[in-house]
This record gives structure tokens, sequence and C-alpha cells, in this order.
């Protein structure tokens, strides 16, 4: 008999939902607007917290009804207003309501809508988009779709706290990409944000209070500061084309935004005080992270080396949540990735570099967490905090020769590095490869712990099946362990890695390509291989060469192409004039700034040459060619073509004053000397090195 009654009960609690339901949607169409008024008004009541009712009123037709009454010009202020209010609501029940409103078209409703002079209205319309917009299925892009609604938000921005809580709050969740990070920063975002920072950094200061993070604070976390770069916390070695700079470089613009008074970056400062809540600290080290790495703050300012750096070495520490570690972690790893002397302080900073063998033991045992909830979500993404202690690690080890001893000695590190490369996460498998990426720049660990630890194994058997993404982080180690010096090179070779990396140099990924010809490249062992191996096409070029010219180079290629000058001869008497032909198409071409330097950089190794360096010498064309790039607008560029010049002109080797009079004939001297003078320290240092040599 249970089983007899159960469908009809439910069914008869089914209708008298949709029945009340449908009188809500019927009082929508009375033709009496006071009535009208009152059925939004008991309907806005109704769905408050109830996600059912919210689906019912869509399914029954409410949202287009409410729309039109929302857009007509008839209905009164306050009709208008409760519309946008029971929009809002119904925005707030599951993902299925918001695409629903967004099919009825509401985005375009409710912008046309702030053109009302009506305040009340248009902060009712703006806390429904803001609604609607930080969903994570809603098309961000429609707020872009019209150019005239950014300047006219930023012009609402003023009207109320409300307005700039709702618009900071939609601009933060809408800007995903280049493209609208360079509308938002082209109508004054900065200027117009910074404004609000004064009452955020003077919040009070209460441990026992959790206080929501401004949005206005989240607005200028996710722009620019000043380039429009999307932020990645740690970035590939050569970033892809769509992240390009939109805008051209404007160091001083944040800088020159004052607010009461006092620059923007210390006010960041001042969020980051100790008494400061933690995710104000983190956010505001994050805006300051940012500006550096644009280029509008010095890697050696004092906020950036007494504030920022310390602020989050902090967030590292085991007394903070998983989350926060972990943003700490990779905020920190991408501040210091490109600059050896953050990275040597941050070594030293708080014993950072054991703090972050915590990382892989999180939870413990002991841990402090009593929250059931809070331990059984930290067990479930504890493996977000071994991927950011590996970036972290990655970027530590990037240059300095101690701080890879450190990191390597530090409790079973190699063995969790091997461990990361085969986890399921595809992100820790990356992270863990950037770390032995990091590491494997080190001769000496080369030999020892890679060795030890017979690292080429897993990273064999994960350039077998990945996705481009880590094989192209895996190849570069690859390059390295097949160095003629490195212990691994005999046991890779014969494990026939010479087919993968010919199928490597056939990739259609760029750095996949030029990977492969690296690693065909730095040891005559495995140049030999593939030259008995493979006969030569009818061009008189190996497959390998023969896609030089289009292949994108990564950014520490000349740390792998430490070939010996017997190597660098033998290869450009067979090769040299494939390489040259090469060469001179990708410096004539429109190629990325990365892939241009690295084939200065080539050109370089093929100076330092015995022979070699006559196919330079001889090539008034190339000479002219580097002459141009020492005085090029890009000091990447600079510094590899005077590296070039350098090892032309090097004092101890044989024929160095006929090859110092010709290069002075053609005007090079006058360009090293300008180069003295450059703003840049290294590319200063290394044009007085070039000329010391003329001087000797």
């Amino acid at each position: 008999m249970a089983c007899l009654l159960e469908a009809p009960l439910r069914i008869s609690v089914l209708s008298e939902v949709t029945a009340t339901s449908r009188h809500y949607v019927d009082r929508l169409f009375d033709p009496d607007p006071q009535k009208v008024l009152q059925g939004v008004i008991d309907m806005k009541n109704a769905v408050i917290g109830n996600n059912k009712q919210k689906a019912n009123l869509i399914v029954l037709g409410a949202v287009p009804r409410l729309l039109y009454l929302l857009q007509q010009s008839s209905s009164s202020a306050e009709l208008r207003t409760e519309c946008a209010v029971v929009l809002g609501s119904l925005a707030m029940g599951t993902e299925n309501n918001i695409k629903s409103l967004v099919d009825c078209h509401i985005i375009p409703a409710l912008l046309q809508g702030l053109l009302c002079p009506d305040l009340t209205f248009i902060e009712a319309c703006l806390r429904c988009l803001r609604t609607v917009f930080i969903s994570p299925v809603t098309p961000v892009q429609l707020l872009y779709t019209d150019p005239t609604v950014i300047p006219h938000l930023m012009s609402l921005l003023s009207r109320s706290q409300r307005t700039q809580e709702y618009i900071t709050q939609i601009f933060s969740h809408c800007c995903k990409t280049p493209e609208h990070q360079t509308v938002l920063y082209s109508h004054a975002a900065i200027q117009n944000i910074a404004p609000l920072l004064p009452t955020v950094a003077s919040l009070p200061s209460l441990p026992v209070l959790k206080l929501p993070l401004p949005p206005s604070l989240s607005l200028l976390l996710s722009l620019p500061l000043p380039l429009s770069l999307s932020f990645s916390p740690f970035p590939s070695p050569a970033p892809p084309p769509s992240l390009s700079p939109a805008l051209p470089p404007s160091p001083s613009l944040p800088l020159s935004v004052l607010v009461d008074g006092e620059q923007l970056s210390q006010v960041f400062v001042r969020m980051m005080q100790r008494d400061r809540p933690i995710e104000m600290q983190l956010t505001a080290a994050k805006c300051l992270t940012y500006m550096c790495r644009a280029g509008a703050i010095r890697t050696d300012d004092n906020c950036i080396i007494l504030k920022t750096l310390p602020c989050l070495v902090r967030m590292c520490s085991k007394e903070r949540l998983l989350e926060e570690r972990v943003e700490g972690a990779e905020t920190l790893a991408y501040l210091m990735e490109p600059d050896v002397e953050l990275q040597r302080i941050a070594s030293v900073t708080d014993h950072l570099v054991a703090m972050l063998a915590d990382y892989f033991k999180y939870p413990s045992s002991v841990s402090a967490i009593t929250d059931i909830k809070r331990l059984d979500h930290d067990l479930k993404h504890a493996h977000e905090l071994r991927q950011a202690a590996f970036k972290l690690y990655a970027s530590l080890g990037a240059n300095d020769e101690d701080i890879r001893k450190k990191i390597t000695e530090t409790e079973n590190m190699m063995d969790r590095i091997v461990s990361g490369l085969s986890e399921s996460s595809i992100k820790v498998r990356l992270a863990a490869v950037r770390c032995l990426h990091s590491l494997s720049r080190s001769v000496q660990q080369l030999r020892t712990s890679f060795h030890d630890h017979a690292v080429w194994k897993p990273l064999m058997k994960l350039l077998q099946n990945a996705p481009d993404e880590v094989l192209v982080m895996a190849s570069s180690t690859l390059c390295n362990l097949l160095l003629e010096f490195s212990p691994s090179k005999e046991p890779i070779l014969e494990s026939g890695v010479i087919e993968l990396l010919c199928s490597l140099t056939q990739s259609d990924s760029p750095a996949l390509r030029v990977n492969g010809i690296w690693a065909l490249m730095v040891s005559p062992s495995v140049f030999g291989l593939i030259s008995e191996a493979a006969s030569p096409p009818a061009v008189g070029t190996s497959p390998p060469l023969q896609r030089l010219d289009t292949t994108r180079s990564r950014a520490n290629a000349r740390e792998n192409l430490l070939s010996t000058r017997p190597h660098i001869d033998q290869i450009m008497s067979s090769h040299g004039k494939q390489i040259m032909q090469a060469v001179t198409l990708i410096l004539e071409g429109e190629h990325s700034i990365e892939v241009k330097e690295q084939t200065l950089c080539i050109l370089a190794n093929i100076a330092d040459g015995n022979t070699a360096k006559e196919l330079i010498m001889t090539n008034d064309d190339m000479l002219q060619k580097i002459k141009y790039y020492m005085g090029h607008s890009n000091v990447k560029l600079q510094l590899a073509a005077t590296f070039c010049v350098s090892n032309l002109i090097w004092n101890e080797e044989d024929g160095s004053q006929e090859r110092q009079d010709k290069l002075r004939e053609m005007g090079f001297v006058d360009v090293l000397h300008k180069l003295t003078q450059a703003s840049d320290p290294n590319l200063c240092d290394r044009a007085k090195t070039a000329m010391q040599q003329y001087l000797a």
C-alpha cells in the first residue's frame, strides 16, 4: 500500500508547488500596475533561499516578463527596481538558472538599465549583473560586446559605495584575457580604482574578524601593472603569442598614480603589515609582484626585497592554511624567477628551503587540524602543495649553484622529484619536471645526484606519453642530461633515444622541434650517431637542420649548448653552410624575440670555435646583422649579439688582431663604446668586457 500511495503523494506536492508558482507569474500580467508591483514583491519574498521555487518560476516563463517590465519606460522606478532584485535572486540559484537567464538576454537588458538616472535602480541592476558575471558559466565576453559599456561603468564608480563594490567585482571576474585587460587599462581602470584603496588599507585589524577581500583590491590584482600581461604563477620559458604585451611598456604609470599623496606601491606595502588580514597581505604582495615583473618596480627596490619577498615567505609557513601556502609559494616563484639576487635572498630567508620540505608531508599525522571537513579538504588538495613546492624549488635553483646543492641535500628531495614525475596529477608532473630541469643546469648535480637516482629513467618514461607542455620541459631537461660530462648520457643513448629525438624534430610544436635539435647537437656522440643513422636528403641537409629555420627556441638554450670547440668545429665543417643559411633566415624573418635571441646565441657558440668563427668573419652580411642587433631596442638581443662579438675578438686566440681590425673598420667599436653606457648592468658589463679586448 505504501508503494501505491507514494507516487500520488509526490504528484500532489509537485502540483501544489507548480500551481503556487503559476499564481506568481499570472500576477505579472495584471492590468493594474499596483497589483503587478505587489506581485513582484511577493515573488521576491517567495524565492529567497528557495532554489526549487526559483527553478519553477524560470520554467513557467517569469524571466521574459520581468525583463519586459524592467525595460518599459512606462513602468515605475520602484517596479523596475523590484524586477531587477527578483532577477538577481533568481541568479543566485543553480548554474542552470544562470544559463536560462543569459539565454533570455538578461545582460543586455541590465546594461541598458544602467543608463537610467535613478541610483537605486542602477544599484539593483549592477547587483544582478555582479551575480550573473561571477558565475563560471557566464560568457564574460558579453561585457565587452558594446564598446560604450566599460567607459559608462567607469563613470558610475563614483556614484555610491555600492556601485564601487559591484562594478569592481564585475571587472575583477571579467578580466580574463590580455584583450580584456587592455580594454580596462585603456579606460583608466588603475586611476579609477586606486583611490578606493586607502579605505581598504585602513580597515580595522581585529584578529578574530575574518574580513572579505575588498573588490577594489581584487580588480587591481587582475589587472596588469602596468602591462597587459596575463599572470601565470610559473610561466613557460617563452610565453605563447596570445600572452604578448598588448600595450607598450610604461613602467612609470602605476607609480605615478598617487593615492592621497602616496604612491600606489606604498599603499600596498601598508596592506602587507603583519596586523592586516592574511588575505589582504597576500593579495597586496601579489599586486606588487605583478608590478615588479611588469617592470614598474625594480627588483632591488626595498618594497620588493624588504616587504614583498618576506611577506610571501611568511605565507609558506606551516601555520598558514593550505590555500595560503600554495598561493604564497607560487607567487614567490613568479616574483624571483628571472632574478638571481632575489633567489639568493629568498633561499636564506626563514629557512625557506627546509620549510618547503613540509609541503610534501601535509597533512601530517600530528596535524593541528581539528576540523574534520577541513582535514578532508586538505587531504584532497595536498597535491597542490607538492606542485607549489616544486615550482618554488625550480625558481630558487634557476641560477645559483649553492642553492641547487642546498635543494638536492634537502631530505629525500631527489626521491620526491622522481615520485613527482609519475604522479596522477598532470600539474604535479609538470612542476616536478620543471624542478628537475632547473637542477639539471648544475654540472655537479648531473654527475652526482642525477646519476645516483637514475633520474633519466622516469624522465624517458615521461617522454613516451605526455601533453606537449610536459614534453617541452622534459625534452629540455634531456638536453642537459645528454651533455658530454653527464654520466647519464651513455645509458640514455643505449635506451634508444635517437629515434625519439628525431621524431621531436618533426613535431608540430616549435618548442619540441628545437629541443630535438638541441639534444642532437649538444653531444658529439649523439651527433655522430644521428649522422650515421640518417643519410642526407637531396638538398644536403639532415631533417633536423631542415627544421631549424622554423623552430622556436627556449630561454636556457645557451646553457644547453655547452659543446667543446672541437665539437663546434666538427659540426660546422660538416653542416656549416646549412646552419648559416638557417640562421640568416631566422634573423631576417618575422620571428619572436626569444627565437632571435637564441639564434644569436647559436652564432655566439659558432664564434667560439677555433675554425668555425671564420664562417662569420668571412660573411660581411652576417656581421652587419650582428651589428644591427647590438643596437636593437630589446636588451636580450643586444646582449646575445655583444656576446657573439666578444667571442670573435678574444685576445687569447689566434688571428684575434685581424678580426679586431676588421670589426673596428665596420664600426663595431663605436657601438661597443655606446653600450658601455647602457642602463642595463649586464649589457654594460658585457660591452666593457669586449672593449677590454681592444685595450689589452
